[in-house]
């Protein structure tokens, strides 16, 4: 059960005695416990209902960017949100004075501060290559949906090299799929290749490189289902997903989606949902996750 922890000033004995039947008093004033959700309310009412002109102060654990929440009764410091990263706000003198409002995003300081926490390992040093892979699909379910696109974005010292190949399927591509994507039967039709053919051009393109991604689990049945079909074996590169790297860089995102995590790591592009598109922004976030670097330099 996560810790609390309660300061009071200027309350009464009795209120100080209610606390003390589920916490202890570690200093005056200090009450620190350890119960379940439905406890700690019911104190922070008890605390609201008696507090008269007295100050109380509640901490607590809390699934956000910085671990925990708190809440203040008659203090100078209120806990507010901006954009889902709490802050502190110490009110003025002048009890009827109205805070300032708050603009939105980062001050200056802390955009710099989080391009250095995203910046950490010098680029210079790391010396192995990999492709970044992403793929467009008619739906969400490998085993019955198929491949429209496939992108691959990739450096060789200082060349840049992208492959890119539309898919025809056979099948109608669903309405959600054309809005997303931009891609529909009559591209298809116009411009795309068969699927083995894609896939054998691919299979060239990203040699024994690792592979790169963004929730690449997804690309990677997709594209496995297609090779066994083609009777080739599953892809047996060295696989590195940027999703659960970036979970465990930044545990308390609202959205692990991909226009999220850009923003988190001060990338200003957007998502396009299209493959060879998508593949480079995915690879300007790989260069930005730093543990992620860290484990492909010790391959």
């Amino acid at each position: 059960m996560p810790l609390t922890l309660i300061t009071l000033t200027r309350v009464s004995n009795s209120l100080r005695g209610d606390l003390t039947k589920w916490m202890q008093e570690i200093a005056p004033g200090v009450y620190i416990g350890n119960f379940n959700v439905k406890v700690r309310e019911r104190l922070w009412q008890r605390i609201q209902e008696n507090i008269g002109d007295g100050q109380a102060t509640i901490t607590y654990a809390y699934r956000n960017e910085i671990g925990y929440k708190f809440e203040t009764i008659n203090t100078q410091r209120e806990a507010i949100d901006l954009e889902g990263l709490p802050l502190v706000l110490i009110k003025t003198k002048e009890e009827n004075q109205e805070p300032q409002e708050l603009k939105k995003g980062f001050s200056k300081a802390a955009q710099i501060r989080k391009a250095r926490k995203y910046s950490q390992v010098n680029k210079n040093k790391w010396t192995k290559n990999y492709v970044v892979l992403d793929i467009e699909t008619d739906g969400l379910d490998y085993k019955k949906n198929n491949i429209i696109e496939i992108g691959a974005y990739k450096k060789e010292g200082s060349q840049e090299k992208t492959y890119q190949a539309l898919i025809k399927t056979g099948q109608k591509i669903p309405e959600q799929i054309k809005t997303l994507t931009k891609i529909d039967d009559k591209i298809l039709n116009r411009e795309g290749q068969k699927i083995d053919q894609a896939l054998e051009k691919f299979l060239d393109f990203i040699g024994d490189y690792p592979l790169v991604g963004y929730n690449l689990d997804f690309d990677i049945k997709f594209i496995n289902k297609a090779l066994k079909i083609m009777g080739k074996p599953p892809l047996t590169n060295k696989k590195y997903d940027l999703l659960k790297y970036v979970k465990k860089e930044n545990k308390y995102l609202r959205s692990y989606k991909l226009e999220n995590v850009l923003q988190e790591y001060q990338i200003k592009k957007k998502v396009p949902h299209r493959a060879l598109e998508d593949a480079k922004v995915t690879y300007e976030l790989s260069e930005k996750v730093n543990k992620f670097l860290e484990d492909l330099e010790k391959q």
